[in-house]
């Protein structure tokens, strides 16, 4: 069902929730639920690339599998391009998956050893059913010559290729169907550091030329900021900030995107007056009330511990900086002294 959007806006998610049942006992019982992802909002435009970062187990890999449909929402909706996906049929869910694909974390095991390479792209195409065998092939080859390798690749398995190269042919199999959004889920942390630049590059490149939507999720910040627009920044299971990437990276509001800064080996002297990360994220199946960061925040108060903190704008004009945090603003006051708040 198509509910309407303007025309730049891509996707619209809207309370997004997604629990895991726990089951005990030999009746494997439900005694709880992971909260993998608790009440996500965010918009993506045409042509934005949003960057996702936060801890592993903050549930980015989760939010990426619900906005492409591989796993059901628990609590709110997915809207791509004016439909409602939970409200699609099986056959409008297919056609909608030609408009969506996704770019693994791992070039080793996205590949199937026992299928040429030229076939692992191919495979879209035969699944849609797009073009006659002649222009399938002619696709393939196409695609392996814009991701920077040779034609002739398509002949060879994946074990003849590094770990870069098997990228490469990850990314043009996610471009065969000629989508407009990709979710590329932690692309470059298999890789090589001599090879992650190259391959955001890449990125950026078909971005470019193709005119892309990206959902990029990683933990290098530097790299995120080297490819994103905007960015999002999670910790268990909620977006507790979001804006324009430069403003997030150099004026942070909230504790936990400082404190990810800060972690940061080339910046790490230029945010020392910021506080390092403490402690382990907490149990997603039973986490903390109020706000999910109070427990290794610096700045917590008994506010921060009943009362849960909303996005709040932290700019009267310009581009939203959306802030979770009921300190933001003597926060961000702060940010602007080079003070510490400690």
């Amino acid at each position: 069902m198509n509910i309407g959007t303007d025309d730049k806006l891509l996707i619209s998610v809207r309370g997004l929730s997604k629990y895991f049942p726990v089951r005990r006992g030999i009746l494997r019982r439900d005694v709880g639920a992971i909260r993998a992802v608790d009440d996500v909002s965010f918009d993506l435009h045409r042509g934005e690339t949003l960057g996702l970062v936060g801890e592993s187990g903050s549930g980015k890999s989760t939010v990426a599998r619900v906005l492409l449909a591989l796993d059901e929402p628990s609590a709110g909706e997915v809207i791509f391009d004016g439909d409602d996906l939970a409200g699609l049929t099986p056959e409008e869910l297919r056609l909608r998956r030609r408009q969506m694909q996704f770019i693994f974390q791992d070039p080793y095991a996205s590949l199937n050893p026992r299928l040429r390479v030229g076939g692992a792209i191919r495979e879209p195409l035969d699944i849609h059913g797009l073009g006659t065998p002649r222009e399938r092939e002619a696709r393939v080859a196409e695609l392996l010559t814009l991701v920077g390798l040779d034609a002739t690749h398509a002949a060879r398995f994946p074990h003849e290729f590094s770990g870069g190269q098997r990228q490469r042919i990850g990314i043009a199999r996610a471009l065969a169907t000629s989508p407009a959004l990709i979710v590329a889920d932690e692309p470059i942390s298999a890789l090589d550091v001599s090879i992650q630049a190259q391959i955001v590059n890449l990125l950026a490149d078909l971005k470019a030329e193709l005119g892309l939507t990206y959902l990029f999720i990683g933990h290098d910040l530097a790299m995120v900021r080297h490819l994103s627009d905007r960015v999002a920044v999670m910790y268990l299971g909620r977006i507790v900030e979001i804006g324009e990437c430069d403003a997030v990276l150099h004026t942070p509001g909230h504790p936990y995107t400082q404190a990810l800064i800060a972690a940061m080996p080339s910046t790490a002297r230029a945010t020392s007056r910021w506080p390092a990360l403490r402690g382990e994220i907490p149990d997603p199946a039973n986490p903390p009330t109020g706000c999910h960061f109070h427990t290794r925040c610096p700045f917590a108060t008994d506010l921060c511990r009943h009362e849960r903190p909303g996005l709040r704008n932290m700019r009267s004009e310009g581009p939203e900086h959306g802030v979770a945090c009921h300190h933001a603003e003597s926060i961000g006051e702060a940010n602007q002294k080079g003070d510490t708040l400690l």
